[in-house]
């Protein structure tokens, strides 16, 4: 692609259209995908990192200066940033594990009764997610289900149920803070 039809797209994209953002898509997705998979290793958390990629890049398009840089180059400093998300990410799943791994007895896990009060606000949490990432929780955790069945029977691929199992736990856990904190 010669450097006007890439600044015509880039334009097109800027601007809001639709079409623009297919054909952005459809020219610069593998090559983020490629990114993606070769630090990550994963193909799942490839295509997640695809999907943020190209949903961070609309979403922000207002803020892309043609004058500045490439669309291309635009798109690849975004595919750097959620790369190093889901490493960040991973390296706080693994610490997790560890201090999981640490305890000794299962009875570790639960030393007091829970507390009902706590059992309601999880439950209230629960309920203020979006209807997909609440299916996908409630699978996830109340029929212990692992992301691969979760993804086979709502039909959604893996890295999407994967997404909102993790989006999910952040919001909650950050409400669920904010609620502890508070008087």
């Amino acid at each position: 692609m010669d450097d006007f039809p890439e600044r015509a797209l880039a334009e097109r994209f800027r601007a809001g259209d639709e079409s623009a953002l297919e054909d952005v898509y459809r020219r610069w997705s593998p090559v983020v995908f490629t990114l993606a998979l070769r630090s990550l290793g994963d193909r799942s958390d490839a295509e997640d990192v695809t999907q943020r990629v190209f949903v961070s890049a609309w979403t922000s398009r207002e803020s892309y200066d043609t004058a500045k840089a490439k669309l291309s180059t635009w798109l690849v400093a975004i595919a750097r940033h959620r790369i190093a998300d889901m490493h960040e990410s991973r390296a706080r799943v693994r610490a997790l594990q560890s201090q999981l791994e640490k305890l000794t007895r299962p009875d570790d896990l639960v030393r007091d009764p829970p507390d009902l009060a706590e059992s309601i606000l999880v439950a209230d949490e629960l309920e203020r997610l979006e209807p997909d990432a609440q299916r996908v929780v409630r699978l996830a955790f109340f029929d212990d289900l692992t992301h691969e069945q979760i993804a086979a029977r709502l039909d959604m691929p893996l890295g999407t149920v994967k997404s909102h199992i993790r989006r999910s736990l952040i919001r909650m856990r950050e409400r669920l803070e904010v609620t502890r904190v508070a008087p």
